[in-house]
């Protein structure tokens, strides 16, 4: 499997249904009337491990060999998918040991801790953790399972929009918050298979623009490893298999500042009564902030794609704002 298919997406569906947490559509008057369009938020937030991360995991994980869920799984993550890996593992009777960084928010290695996983830390700014986790899983004999360059994660990705499209009925466009791009690569092709003419516009901090800029070249571009409040986001470069999709299905990358993202925060707990973490409120961010103006009437769709913020953290960052 190395191409991802809308059958694929439904396959995934199928796979997770009864594992993942069918995520509630929310709406919100007031932010109609702020951007003057009728939005549809998918919150992925309230998904198992507060993330969607959850989805593209279990999918993968579950479809391993019971001969290699006896061996473990190997990881790497800056936090959401560390917990979905962890989580995912432990509930299909493996074990997990996950790359994180040095600088990951505490809230997340405790709870990848209390899944059980083991952790190895590395300075994200000096080592490349993707060769440490691939020498990881040779060593022990690992199933790895990266964060998003792998096509049954993205395919479980994809069904947080195949269920907002279903629940929330067919949309002018799908705001998209963009990492490694395994969300926004799934979600076009949930999206378009079932309703080509949609827009998929993907959203990105300032400081972490390479899925951007890399359309915007034709080809991959490495920048350095941004420094942003979104850490769920601080992607150096795309992945090889995500890009491939993404420059064939998404229409537009839009960029948001960290006190955009702040003042999405801030709403977010103010207006809509959610907590969100800093990369799962970019895309609220963008329209609140006018990155992204729909027009008139234009039905849009948002993914809240995470809400895995500590109370410390949050009040950090909304007295920054």
């Amino acid at each position: 499997m190395t191409s991802v298919t809308l059958q694929d997406v439904q396959d995934a569906a199928r796979q997770i249904e009864g594992a993942a947490h069918r995520t509630p559509v929310l709406r919100s008057r007031t932010l109609d009337e702020l951007v003057g369009a009728p939005i549809a938020l998918k919150a992925e937030h309230l998904q198992r491990i507060g993330a969607f991360k959850f989805r593209g995991a279990y999918n993968a994980i579950s479809r391993l060999t019971p001969q290699q869920l006896a061996k473990g799984i190997a990881a790497y993550s800056s936090g959401n998918h560390a917990q979905a890996v962890a989580l995912s593992a432990r509930e299909l009777g493996s074990s997990a040991v996950i790359v994180m960084p040095q600088d990951t928010p505490a809230s997340k290695l405790d709870a990848v801790a209390g899944y059980g996983a083991e952790i190895l830390t590395y300075d994200r700014y000096t080592e490349d953790r993707e060769e440490i986790g691939r020498r990881l899983a040779d060593e022990r004999g690992l199933a790895l399972i990266p964060p998003y360059e792998h096509p049954h994660v993205i395919a479980g990705q994809g069904t947080a929009a195949l269920e907002l499209l279903q629940d929330a009925g067919e949309l002018d466009t799908l705001l998209v918050p963009v990492g490694g791009g395994g969300l926004i690569a799934g979600s076009a092709i949930a999206a378009k298979g079932l309703h080509p003419g949609i827009r998929v516009v993907g959203v990105e901090p300032e400081a972490g623009d390479d899925t951007k800029r890399s359309l915007a070249a034709g080809h991959l571009v490495r920048i350095p490893v941004p420094r942003t409040i979104a850490d769920g986001q601080a992607a150096a470069i795309p992945g090889e298999l995500t890009f491939s999709i993404n420059r064939r299905l998404v229409d537009d990358i839009v960029l948001v500042s960290d006190d955009d993202i702040r003042g999405a925060l801030r709403f977010a707990v103010d207006r809509l009564k959610q907590i969100l973490e800093p990369s799962g409120a970019s895309g609220l961010a963008a329209l609140l902030a006018g990155a992204y103006r729909p027009a008139e009437g234009e039905r849009v769709g948002v993914i809240l794609s995470g809400g895995n913020v500590g109370a410390a953290r949050l009040a950090s960052l909304l007295a920054d704002n």
